[in-house]
C-alpha cells in the first residue's frame, strides 16, 4: 500500500480517540527491544515502553516463545473453565505480595480491573461513593472514568453517582490539605462512602509523588469511614519504581490492588488482588464479573513468563540502577535549559516538567515532543494548562545504559533546538 493511500485510509476509516493529534506521523512496521521501526526503516527509541506497558521491551524472545507455544496449545476458554496457567499466575502474584493479599481475578485492561475492584468494594461495603485524586486516571469504562479527573469528563453526561475528587498533596501542609478534603467529603457524602481509588504515583497527573506519610494518613481516613483503599498500580507495579509495587515504599497495604499494563508486558492482562476475607464477603453477596476474557490461559501464560524474567534478572534492582542514571541525566539537562523545571518520579518512571508560563507555553511541550520524534526518540507529554507540560519517561526495564544515554542526548538536543527557535 502506498504511503499516501495509507494516510488517506486513516482519515477515512479510523475513529480518532485521543483528541487533536491522535496519531503520530509514522507508519510503524515492527519493534524490537527498546526500539520501534518505521516502515521507511527509521529507528525510534521508545521511552514510553509502548503505552507504559512493555517493561521487558518489544518482542522479548521468551514472551514470543510463550505466545507461540501457548496459542498452539490453549488460548481461550469458556469463562467458567480453569487452566494451569491461570491458577499458577494467581498463586505466584500472591507470593509477590504481603499478607493478606492472596486472592486474584485475572482480566484484560487497567480500566476493567478498576471496574471490577470498585464493583467488589461497593458490594462488600454496601455503599457506592468513591473518592479519587483530582488529577487521576483510572480508565475509560463507566466506574473507572467516573473516578478519573485528569481528562475526559466534559461532554459525556453524568458519571456514576457519588464520585468525589480530593486535591493531590503538595507542600509541607499536606496533612491539613487532607483533613480539609475529607471535611468537604463528609459534608457532601450521603453516608455511603465505599472506597478510595488512587495511584501511588500519579502518572497522567504529571508524575506526582505524594510525600512520605501521606498514604498511611489516607488509609486512616478510609478506616475511620469504613472505606476500602484501592491502589491502582497500572504503571507502577512489577518493579518499575525499584520495588515490586510502589505501595511498598509508602508503608501501607491496600485492601484491593489492581495491576495491569506491566503485568502483560505489552499484552492485555490485568489483575485484581485482595484478601480472602473481602473475597469471601463478595462471594457470599453474589459477586458477578463474568467477562469474555476473564481467566484466559494465553495472557496468563504470558504473565507467568513476565514474572520469570523479572525474578531471574532482578529487574527491580535494575530499575533502581537505570533510574538513578536517568535522573542524573535529567538533572544535568535541567542545568542547561531554562525551560526545564522540576524533575520527579521514582525508579524508571520519571517526569521532566517544562515550565515558563505565558501564551506560548502550552506549545512548548508539543514542539519538543515533535522534535524528539524527528531525532529518533518517542516521548509522551502530559499537557497541563498554562504550562509546557510534563514528559512521562518510562523506558523498558531491559534497556541498556547506552540506550538511556541516547534518549537523554536526544531530549537535550530537542529542548535546545526548540528553545533557540
Amino acid at each position: 500500500m502506498a504511503t499516501d493511500t495509507f494516510w488517506s485510509d486513516v482519515d477515512r476509516h479510523l475513529v480518532r480517540y485521543a483528541g487533536p493529534g491522535s496519531f503520530t506521523g509514522e507508519i510503524i512496521d515492527r519493534a524490537e527491544g527498546s526500539f520501534v521501526f518505521a516502515e521507511d526503516g527509521r529507528r525510534i527509541l521508545d521511552f514510553t515502553s509502548g503505552q507504559m506497558s512493555a517493561i521487558l521491551g518489544h518482542a522479548h524472545p521468551e514472551i514470543v516463545e510463550t505466545v507461540r507455544k501457548q496459542a498452539a496449545k490453549l488460548d481461550h476458554l469458556f469463562s467458567g473453565m480453569l487452566s494451569r496457567p491461570v491458577v499458577d499466575l494467581a498463586r505466584r502474584l500472591a507470593e509477590t505480595l504481603p499478607d493478606p493479599l492472596e486472592k486474584a481475578l485475572l482480566l484484560t485492561t487497567g480500566a476493567e480491573s478498576n471496574e471490577a475492584a470498585l464493583r467488589m468494594a461497593k458490594l462488600v461495603t454496601g455503599k457506592h461513593e468513591v473518592v479519587s485524586f483530582a488529577r487521576s486516571w483510572h480508565g475509560m469504562t463507566q466506574a473507572a472514568a467516573s473516578a478519573t479527573y485528569s481528562a475526559g469528563r466534559k461532554g459525556y453526561g453524568p458519571g456514576a453517582p457519588g464520585n468525589f475528587a480530593i486535591p493531590v498533596p503538595s507542600g509541607a501542609d499536606w496533612q491539613q490539605q487532607l483533613d480539609l478534603a475529607f471535611d468537604l467529603i463528609d459534608a457532601q457524602s450521603v453516608g455511603s462512602l465505599a472506597a478510595c481509588l488512587v495511584e501511588p504515583i500519579l502518572s497522567s497527573g504529571g508524575i506526582l509523588v505524594p510525600p512520605p506519610g501521606y498514604f498511611p494518613a489516607l488509609q486512616r481516613k478510609c478506616r475511620e469511614r469504613g472505606m476500602l483503599l484501592i491502589l491502582d498500580e497500572a504503571q507502577t507495579g512489577l518493579c518499575r519504581t525499584g520495588t515490586w509495587y510502589a505501595f511498598e515504599h509508602d508503608g501501607v497495604v491496600p485492601d484491593i490492588l489492581t495491576v495491569s499494563k506491566t503485568l502483560g508486558a505489552g499484552l492485555p492482562l490485568a489483575a485484581v488482588l485482595t484478601s480472602a476475607e473481602i473475597e469471601e464477603e463478595a462471594h457470599e453477596r453474589g459477586y458477578l464479573f463474568f467477562t469474555t476474557h476473564v481467566s484466559d490461559p494465553l495472557p496468563a501464560a504470558v504473565g507467568n513468563t513476565v514474572l520469570d524474567v523479572l525474578i531471574r534478572d532482578r529487574l527491580d534492582e535494575r530499575a533502581l540502577q537505570l533510574g538513578a542514571r536517568l535522573r542524573t541525566g535529567l538533572e544535568e539537562i535541567a542545568t542547561r535549559h531554562e525551560a526545564v523545571g522540576e524533575i520527579r518520579g521514582r525508579g524508571l518512571l520519571a517526569g521532566l516538567e517544562l515550565s515558563g508560563g505565558g501564551p506560548d507555553a502550552d506549545k512548548l511541550g508539543a514542539r519538543v515532543t515533535q522534535r524528539c520524534l524527528e531525532l529518533g526518540l518517542h516521548m509522551n507529554i502530559v499537557q497541563l494548562p498554562g504550562m509546557g507540560g510534563v514528559f512521562r519517561i518510562a523506558p523498558p526495564l531491559t534497556a541498556a545504559e547506552s540506550e538511556i544515554d541516547l534518549g537523554l542526548s536526544i531530549l537535550d538536543e530537542a529542548i535546545g533546538d526548540v528553545s533557540r527557535s
